[in-house]
């Protein structure tokens, strides 16, 4: 088995990542998890132990870009493991969750995190969460019932976020009742704080072209340049969340990052609630052909100064292609002198250092 040490120095030799001293200081912990996840499970028989025991994993936490899913994804990708594997991004595992605990009750079920959990650990000893957060009361009263099962079925997990297992959930309703789950990450999972000066996603915008006009065929390429360096080249997967009821769906995701057409973002009916959440769910927004605004186009122009505010308010970095410059974008008719203050804020979300926070919001 090959120590987690000399993969990432083969990346680092290989110049597809650049050295870290904070990242090298947590690489013991994945070569710990590499020697256990290798060993054979215990073999199945009369008086053999018929469930794997979890190993220790890991709760990796740090501010925004400081590498913490890229090297969980290494080790994902490198790690030789005795049976199955998974890595998924926690909303998406979560919604995934929801789906079938909702249809688990359609067959009569009533505890219905049991047997989702035990579908879930089936086949599975790893299993890779990225950017875990909990946002609201329903996930914080499923997420500590569905771990301590699937410990109990022998899955280690291995999970990476932005914030320490005692700050999960902060000032959440009925927080008292999710405390019992920070216990339990604590006690099953090696609490790790990457704690690195260095923001490799800023570092990687610092200094790029933000904002696209024309919206054409070049402003395309640049941007799906952007996204490859922003998420690693990965593979995008459908960001879904649920806002009053009411189901949002982004459609490319990866790394924090989001991208989306004008119309998928703001031509459907959706409101300050839905881009506040969606704001809250990821660090980068690549939004592609915004059209000139005005009349024809009234309610749509609405709710893009809606998730401008949001995202501004979140400081989220924003990278856009536009039928022309900010000051441009909407020049006459009803709401053309309010767009001014959009303007404003589309260019000083231009501005290096835009997006950088000392508190790392999730």
């Amino acid at each position: 088995m090959q120590r987690f040490e000399d993969i990432y120095a083969a990346e680092v030799e290989a110049d597809r990542i650049e050295p870290d001293p904070a990242q090298a200081g947590v690489l013991s912990e994945f070569t710990r998890l590499s020697e256990k996840l290798s060993e054979k499970p215990p073999r199945r028989g009369l008086f053999a132990r018929r469930t794997p025991v979890a190993s220790v994993g890991l709760y990796l936490w740090g501010g925004v870009g400081r590498g913490k899913s890229m090297l969980m994804d290494l080790f994902h990708a490198n790690v030789e493991v005795a049976g199955g594997q998974r890595r998924i991004h926690f909303h998406a595992f979560m919604q995934e969750v929801h789906a079938a605990m909702g249809a688990a009750r359609k067959r009569g079920v009533d505890d219905a995190i049991k047997p989702v959990a035990d579908d879930i650990a089936d086949g599975l000893r790893l299993l890779c969460l990225d950017e875990m957060q909990i946002g609201d009361i329903t996930d914080a009263m499923i997420v500590g019932r569905l771990f301590e099962r699937l410990f109990e079925r022998g899955v280690t997990i291995v999970t990476t976020s932005n914030r320490p297992p005692d700050d999960l959930y902060k000032d959440g309703l009925n927080r008292n009742l999710f405390l019992p789950f920070i216990d339990l990450l604590k006690e099953r999972m090696k609490v790790v704080h990457l704690s690195s000066e260095r923001d490799w996603r800023q570092d990687r915008i610092a200094g790029a072209d933000l904002y696209f006009t024309p919206a054409d065929a070049s402003a395309t390429q640049a941007m799906d340049k952007l996204w490859a360096s922003l998420t690693g080249d990965a593979t995008p997967e459908p960001l879904r969340f649920t806002v009053s009821g009411r189901e949002v769906e982004v459609p490319d995701y990866a790394n924090g990052v989001a991208r989306a057409g004008f119309w998928t973002l703001c031509g459907k009916p959706l409101g300050a609630a839905d881009y506040l959440a969606l704001a809250d769910r990821i660090r980068v927004l690549m939004l592609e052909s915004v059209p000139r605004l005005g009349a024809e186009n009234y309610n749509e122009a609405k709710r893009f100064v809606t998730l401008i505010d949001a995202l501004y308010e979140a400081r989220v970095r924003l990278v856009m292609s536009a039928a022309d410059w900010p000051e441009s974008l909407y020049s006459e008719g009803t709401g053309a002198f309010e767009f001014e203050r959009t303007a404003s804020r589309l260019r000083e979300m231009q501005s290096e250092d835009w997006g950088t926070d000392p508190d790392d919001r999730p």
